[in-house]
C-alpha cells in the first residue's frame, strides 16, 4: 500500500481510516498524509476491525453507515476488545445529529464509552486536524 509508507520520516502518528467510499477515503488519506500522518484504509467495518487488531493505529476514523459490518457494529467492538479499547475513535458521517442520542443511548445501554470526537460531512479540514493533534497528543506517552 503506497499510502502507508508515506510519510515514514517525521510523522505523527499511524490513522486507520475506515470509510465505504473510496472517493472519501482518498480524500482524508490526502489531507491525513498532507498534514504528517500515516494513514492505512479500510472499505468496511469487518476489514477495519482486522487491521485495528493486527496494526493498532493511534487514531481511527470511522464511518457509521458501511457494508459487511456497520461502523456502530465496529465501534461496540472496538471499544469491548481489551486489545482496541485504547484506540481513540473519531465518527465521521453523513448521517444528521440524532446520532449523538443513539450513542449516548448505547453509553447508558451498552456502558460504551463516548467516541474521541464526532464530525459530520462534510468536514471542516482546520478543525479536525487540529482534533487530531489533540487527542494524539493527550495520549501519548510523556
Amino acid at each position: 500500500m503506497s499510502n502507508k509508507q508515506k510519510n515514514t520520516n517525521n510523522y505523527l502518528g499511524k490513522i486507520l481510516i475506515v470509510e465505504d467510499e473510496p472517493d472519501v477515503a482518498k480524500y482524508l488519506a490526502s489531507l491525513f498524509q498532507d498534514n504528517r500522518f500515516n494513514t492505512i484504509t479500510a472499505l468496511n467495518g469487518k476489514e477495519g476491525m482486522e487491521i485495528a487488531i493486527s496494526q493498532h493505529p493511534d487514531l481511527i476514523t470511522l464511518d457509521i453507515s458501511m457494508p459487511e459490518e456497520s461502523g456502530v457494529r465496529m465501534y461496540k467492538e472496538l471499544a469491548q476488545e481489551s486489545g482496541t479499547a485504547d484506540i481513540p475513535v473519531i465518527i465521521i458521517t453523513g448521517l444528521s445529529p440524532d446520532f449523538k442520542r443513539f450513542m449516548d443511548y448505547l453509553g447508558k445501554k451498552e456502558k460504551l464509552p463516548y467516541p474521541a470526537a464526532y464530525f459530520e460531512k462534510p468536514i471542516n479540514r482546520e478543525e479536525i486536524i487540529l482534533k487530531i493533534k489533540e487527542i494524539l497528543s493527550a495520549t501519548s506517552p510523556s
